[in-house]
């Protein structure tokens, strides 16, 4: 019982710190494809939640049927044809310039809120990758098993002081009441819903096939789903409540703990970086797992491999190629969720 417990909260750790990344955990990614909808945005993240569920159950069943050891295998057994290599495709570039963009950001996190040079913070950002993927598997699971608890802890901390001193503005009426400037709210909700799943099958489905335990896997993707729903929905509060403020901040979150005192904005800012990290460390292991399958390159040489390209990339402007990849990675993975949830109809 002790063991199922303890594999059912590592899967959900890794779930939870494969999706958060520095984006949620900065507040930005909440604001851009939530807050900025209003009240709804409430129903959007549960509608998230629900279909991180739903499709989580599904990549667990089929990896596990067809002994799929990869993002690539489980693209190209549900998606064979020419749309398939598409996402293939697509999707190791996001992966890849996500790793890119991780090491850039890390360093101009560094850079910018301890005034050392950006290349101390790319330099750590590399060491401790390395030495967390040379473990393979057990270094995944061992980061996000200490990061996803210690976010929990501050996300939740930052909240109960929100409520503690502003609890007089969190009412239903109050929250319908906060004009919002986009509309379409179940269109971002589901792009958002979909790129972090197609993201995620980079490290579900080589659990699946490694702990060969659906019972586990599932029950880990459901209390990921359900402890991430409640913390966005915690961050789209306070987010919701600070508009239009928090529009002129990269980091929102900080924006809003400014008011709590140095000590938490330093702890959220170690947090962000931290998530960065375990966002780093997923990415090119999803990579470093598909190059083993797919071209025979060992794990070790190709999570070296992925890295050095990686490094050269992090110091090109990205504006353009985030605009361009983002919207073009969230369309492809609809479209393949849609083809995930009618092969397993057909096949199941």
């Amino acid at each position: 019982m002790k063991k199922n417990l303890g594999k059912i909260f590592q899967i959900a750790a890794v779930f939870i710190g494969t999706i958060v990344g520095a984006g949620l955990a900065s507040g930005k990614e909440i604001t851009q494809f939530f807050t900025s909808y209003g009240y709804k945005s409430f129903i959007g993240i549960l509608i998230c939640g629900i279909v991180y569920i739903f499709i989580g159950h599904l990549v667990a069943d089929i990896s596990i049927k067809y002994n799929l050891k990869s993002y690539n295998e489980l693209i190209s057994t549900v998606s064979p044809g020419f749309l398939g290599t598409v996402t293939d495709i697509i999707t190791g570039f996001f992966l890849l310039s996500g790793s890119a963009i991780i090491l850039a950001g890390s360093g101009a996190l560094i850079h910018q809120y301890f005034g050392v040079s950006r290349w101390i913070g790319i330099a750590l950002m590399i060491l401790l990758s390395l030495l967390t993927l040379l473990k393979d598997t057990d270094g995944l699971i061992g980061i996000n098993s200490f990061i996803v608890p210690s976010l929990i802890t501050v996300i939740i901390t930052i909240f109960a002081l929100y409520l503690f001193f502003y609890r007089e503005g969190i009412t239903i009426n109050n929250l319908k009441s906060i004009p919002y400037e986009k509309t379409h709210w179940l269109i971002s909700s589901l792009l958002y819903a979909g790129f972090n799943l197609l993201s995620c099958t980079g490290v579900l489905v080589p659990l699946s096939y490694e702990s060969r335990d659906k019972y586990s896997i599932k029950k880990g993707v459901f209390w990921g789903a359900i402890i991430l729903t409640i913390l966005s929905l915690f961050i789209n509060t306070m987010l919701m409540l600070n508009k239009p403020y928090i529009y002129q901040y990269e980091i929102p979150l900080l924006y809003i703990t400014n008011r709590f005192g140095k000590p938490i904005q330093i702890v959220l800012l170690i947090i962000i970086w931290f998530e960065m990290f375990s966002t780093e460390v997923s990415n090119i292991y999803s990579i470093g797992k598909t190059l083993e399958q797919k071209f025979k390159i060992s794990f070790r040489t190709g999570i070296f491999f992925i890295i050095l390209i990686a490094i050269p990339i992090s110091q090109i402007g990205f504006s353009n190629l985030i605009t361009v990849l983002y919207p073009a990675f969230g369309i492809i993975s609809i479209i393949f969720i849609i083809q995930l949830i009618y092969f397993y109809i057909k096949k199941f």
